[in-house]
């Protein structure tokens, strides 16, 4: 049985390598971005370009988008060269963007009265775990949908879950993120509070890191943090997006998260300082402004 046609709008930081290993593993490509020259090295590798997202659609059993959040989907989905323009029945949309669940719920209706089905399938294990094919992805959806898409989630996630009916996906992820930012705010308070103390950082790190206070977070950012690497595997500015669409859904489930709060206004002093492009460790700075004379 010949593989699907699979078409991938947004080649950034996590889509570009997502990407790849599709190619690697064999699919037919056809890409579109914003930005053509994000593109080049998957068009050297064998990609193939489209004008737009209805080009891609066109040109696809299954479309992959990952972009930024969710008026970029609802563009790409929706717009007026968006994927509704070239819709057919049996055509699959999955989204791996980390955006509103009530949009893709909203989002999910219309294309369905096209005889599209969407997918919600956010992504978690930043970019290195895009570059190895290992991420983890939550998806949300029609469950025969969902498996028939399985093989090609499988190429870029070592772990994919089904979590539920459209809208799960994107619920599951914003968990995710509640809990991501509070290992990342514990590595910034830790590191910065044994600096200091004076303690030797390396072996700071050595230590909690084979121990209780052990996490991805602290494993990935926390040699960053000690070697003055700001450079991101998530943005500032795209956990800050991610945190208001947590708050935002919090808010209509009426469910308090004051942690949340309080490093989304730490994070604000980072783009306050022009630094919204700087990876999440960058909140360490943050943490040593707060104790300085």
């Amino acid at each position: 049985m010949a593989k699907e046609r699979i078409g991938f709008v947004g080649t950034g930081i996590m889509g570009k390598p997502m990407a790849l290993n599709l190619l690697k593993a064999g699919y037919r490509l056809t890409i579109h971005n914003r930005t053509r020259t994000k593109a080049e090295q998957l068009l050297t590798e064998g990609a193939a370009w489209a004008a737009n997202p209805a080009d891609v659609a066109n040109r696809s059993d299954v479309v992959i988008t990952c972009v930024t959040d969710t008026p970029d989907v609802r563009q790409v989905l929706l717009g007026k060269s968006g994927v509704i323009a070239a819709a057919r029945p049996g055509l699959i949309c999955i989204d791996m963007s980390t955006i509103s669940p009530a949009a893709t719920k909203e989002m999910g209706q219309i294309l369905e009265g096209k005889g599209v089905t969407l997918i919600d399938a956010p992504i978690s294990g930043g970019e290195i775990g895009a570059i190895e094919g290992k991420l983890s992805i939550m998806m949300g959806g029609p469950k025969e949908a969902v498996e028939k898409v399985r093989p090609v989630m499988e190429v870029m996630g070592r772990t994919v879950t089904y979590c539920g009916p459209l809208g799960s996906g994107q619920m599951t992820k914003l968990a995710n993120q509640i809990m991501v930012i509070h290992t990342i705010m514990s590595l910034a308070e830790g590191l910065a509070f044994a600096e200091k103390a004076g303690l030797d950082l390396e072996t700071t790190l050595k230590v909690t890191s084979a121990g209780a206070a052990a996490s991805h977070s602290l494993k990935a950012l926390g040699p960053k943090v000690i070697a003055g690497d700001l450079k991101p595997a998530f943005m500032v500015d795209l956990q800050q997006k991610d945190l208001r669409l947590v708050l935002e859904y919090a808010e209509q489930l009426k469910q308090p998260l004051p942690g949340v709060a309080l490093a989304r206004q730490l994070l604000a002093v980072l783009q306050a300082q022009g630094r919204g492009r700087d990876g999440t460790q960058a909140l360490v700075d943050v943490i040593r402004q707060l104790g300085r004379k």
